[in-house]
């Protein structure tokens, strides 16, 4: 079970994050000073830390510049309710691993932790699976190729990281930002013109069966019609 150190001192946003990702299956270990969170740390072996930026005793900045300080490279994400850019670069300098400006849903927040445990190679809550039945391919992630009868297309990382989230969702309609924050790891505009590129060419592999389509819903994002 992936164990995460949360680091809150808001009593109200601290328990509805730790109950929303114990229901997730991570184990939760919440303090609410930065203090608290460094004797935490000390003590306790971590996957990632979630630290508010603004907290009393010792604030997330500091308490992640002494994180890293030991050597250790376990991921961080930053919580705050600034949205300058200087606490975003001062964030990124220190080490973080991702920045989440307050208000943010739930879902975005376990989206980046599922991203960053993928982008480390940590293990996740659940078994993965590696070979999908997708119509009449066969979609092989271990290997990274897409089989249809006797031809098989082979894929890169990425083109087999989008083809897997969008199967783990078939037949839902997927916003651009969720889809962009769970493979890229953020939404800006140029990762989101790199989102295209890559729906053209999944669209073109999957082409030889019309019963599957990958389809763009105007205005949100995009579905996977199986």
């Amino acid at each position: 079970m992936t164990k995460i150190l949360l680091v809150e001192d808001d009593d109200s946003l601290g328990f509805v994050v730790k109950d929303n990702l114990e229901q997730e299956g991570y184990e939760i270990d919440l303090q609410t000073t930065g203090k608290a969170g460094q004797r935490a740390f000390q003590q306790n072996q971590y996957d990632i830390y979630i630290l508010d930026v603004m907290l009393p005793e010792m604030d997330g900045f500091t308490l992640a510049e002494y994180i890293r300080s030991t050597g250790s490279d376990v991921p961080i994400i930053f919580l705050t309710a600034k949205s300058l850019k200087e606490d975003r670069i001062k964030g990124l300098k220190l080490g973080a691993d991702d920045y989440l400006t307050k208000p943010f849903s739930i879902e975005e927040l376990v989206l980046r932790i599922e991203a960053i445990l993928k982008r480390t190679g940590k293990k996740t809550n659940q078994q993965p699976v590696t070979v999908h039945t997708l119509g009449k391919y066969t979609f092989d992630t271990k290997n990274l190729k897409l089989i249809f009868e006797d031809k098989i297309q082979d894929l890169t990382h990425r083109e087999s990281d989008l083809l897997e989230f969008l199967v783990q969702h078939k037949n839902e309609t997927l916003s651009r930002d969720k889809i962009l924050i769970a493979i890229w790891g953020d939404d800006d505009y140029f990762k989101g013109r790199s989102l295209d590129v890559f729906i053209t060419r999944l669209r073109k592999y999957i082409s030889q069966d019309p019963s599957v389509k990958l389809t763009n819903v105007h205005g949100v994002g995009f579905r996977l019609e199986v």
